[in-house]
């Protein structure tokens, strides 16, 4: 049996689905990443487009592509959550790991451009790890 996989956006106008293995799952740490996530990387999965449907709130979607390169970045224009991107001309959907509502059996293959990482994204292990926002 193939498996299934679910995701949306954070105000849930935006769903999709895709079926089978995800084919590579990278944690980038490039600058345009960061800047796209606001956060230290981005945790993307990449998989072929015929195996990608979008559920609902197709027409939600906006993307922004940054000049003179090949990133392109989707979002929910409703809440602003990253979401899918549709990439025909390359047959890859990149699909950031955090919008999915399915469990995530792969661990990630590798982190990537950490000549570019943030300047405190060090020893991220030691930092004390908490269950909820402290008091």
């Amino acid at each position: 049996m193939t498996a299934r996989y679910s995701g949306s956006c954070l105000c849930g106008a935006v769903s999709f689905e895709f079926d089978g293995e995800f084919e590579r799952f990278f944690l980038c740490h490039c600058q345009r990443c960061r800047k796209g996530s606001g956060t230290a990387h981005a945790a993307n999965l990449f998989l072929s487009p015929e195996r990608f449907e979008w559920l609902a709130g197709a027409d939600e979607v906006k993307a922004y592509r940054v000049p003179e390169s090949r990133r392109v970045s989707c979002f929910c224009s409703i809440c602003g959550s990253p979401v899918p991107t549709l990439n025909e001309e390359h047959g890859i959907v990149k699909v950031p790991a955090g919008c999915l509502d399915s469990p995530v059996p792969k661990r990630p293959d590798a982190h990537i451009f950490m000549a570019s990482k943030a300047d405190w994204d060090f020893d991220l292990a030691d930092v004390p790890m908490l269950d909820e926002l402290p008091d």
